[in-house]
């Protein structure tokens, strides 16, 4: 069974929804086993990039409180996660991640942390990179192309040399390189209304640029196709791109990525606490399994088998195009 939600992204009157697409293929889109867990720590960054799904900025307050925390260790502590995830927002700004990072670090074999370069390294986290470092947390990085115009018309001013600085900065500690033990990975996403071009060629362009021109190495690179959510979609809206955007995701609909969704085997906490089956879901306001639940209500992790909440943005993870 999955649960569809009528989605604020108005797709064309001759297209097909995503549960009706997901019906005409004979599909049904249902959890796995749950073996990751995705904490969302806040709202507030440091950016305001034009792709942000959920429309993170500076001007946001939300941030998880040490009560969540703590419900979010416990589970973590009831329940055996292969991979947690810290992204946001811009998670360095949010006060408890350092404890967050020490508490999580030894209940899981992978400990992750999403980050848009320019936090980092802002002068007063040393004590943040000093923990991920001794935890050996593995750090995944935005840095969506490597011309510096194409990344700051998406990005901000500045955030390209500053972006390459922290690189080189984690490159010193031993991130990135193979033998270290540190493992820094790149993400990459189409400054545009397309679609993401293919993995492993763009990532042997980001590791020959990097290396030839800065000395920047790192482990591997994984591209995404833009999911059409908050600030990407006003942009599309404004720039005449949805139409057009949300017909070529459905057009490159592949019902072999099903299999490997992010959604069937993730579990998403958001900062206030609330489960979702996915971030995209978090930032749509549709909760795990279309069922409002809070952290502090669970007991079990969601059973092989239940439903996940659809809608049309999940368009962007089956087109095909990218990591999902």
């Amino acid at each position: 069974m999955t649960l569809e939600s009528s989605a604020n992204v108005k797709p064309k009157a001759s297209m097909e929804s995503f549960h009706d697409t997901l019906i005409a293929h004979g599909l049904d889109l249902t959890r796995g086993v749950t073996d990751t867990l995705q904490i969302n720590v806040g709202l507030r960054c440091n950016q305001l990039c034009q792709h942000c799904h959920l429309e993170a900025g500076p001007h946001r307050r939300e941030e998880m409180s040490p009560e969540v925390a703590e419900q979010v260790v416990r589970l973590a502590e009831t329940h055996s996660f292969a991979t947690i995830d810290i992204t946001g927002g811009a998670p360095e700004l949010v006060p408890i991640l350092g404890s967050l990072v020490s508490r999580l670090a030894p209940l899981t074999p992978r400990l992750m942390l999403r980050c848009n370069l320019t936090a980092l390294t802002d002068g007063h986290r040393d004590a943040l990179i000093h923990d991920l470092t001794r935890h050996r947390v593995v750090i995944v990085a935005s840095l969506p192309s490597t011309s510096d115009a194409q990344l700051e018309a998406q990005r901000g001013s500045g955030v390209f040399q500053r972006s390459l600085a922290t690189l080189q900065q984690l490159n010193a500690l031993g991130y990135g390189h193979p033998q270290s033990g540190l493992e820094l990975n790149l993400v990459a996403n189409p400054t545009g209304a397309f679609l993401a071009s293919p993995q492993a060629q763009t990532e042997k362009r980001f590791r020959v640029f990097l290396e030839k021109r800065w000395g920047i190495v790192f482990n591997h690179l994984y591209t995404f196709t833009n999911v059409p959510l908050g600030r990407f979609q006003q942009w599309l809206q404004r720039t005449g791109n949805l139409e057009s955007y949300m017909g070529k995701l459905a057009a490159s609909f592949n019902p072999c990525t099903l299999e490997g969704l992010m959604c069937r085997t993730l579990l998403s906490v958001s900062w206030d606490g609330y489960l979702f089956d996915c971030d995209f879901n978090l930032a749509r306001g549709l909760f795990l399994g279309g069922r409002r639940q809070h952290l502090s209500q669970i007991t079990d992790l969601p059973a092989p088998g239940s439903p996940i909440a659809v809608s049309d943005h999940c368009f962007a993870c089956t087109a095909g195009s990218g990591f999902t």
